[in-house]
């Protein structure tokens, strides 16, 4: 599988559902369909995963400055 983009990646789980939902593929095409399927949506999720880890909060430090914080940790009032 080359080096698809998210859009991409979702784009092409999106045509091999639309295919297998409507039935017209045989058993090993069917099959292999699956298998690429499930292939990006592990990919979809690990590249969401990074996204996540990637994405930071700002929040006021003590002097009024921005402070970076991870986006898992709970904002101060």
């Amino acid at each position: 599988m080359p080096d698809l983009t998210f859009e991409q990646s979702l784009a092409r789980l999106e045509q091999i559902v639309s295919t297998l939902e409507k039935g017209g593929a045989g058993l090993d095409e069917s099959m292999a369909l699956f298998e690429e399927g499930a292939g990006l949506v592990r990919r979809c999720g690990a590249m969401l995963d990074q996204a996540e880890q990637q994405v930071v909060r700002l929040q006021k430090g003590p002097d009024g400055a921005p402070v970076e914080l991870p986006f898992d940790l709970p904002a101060e009032n």
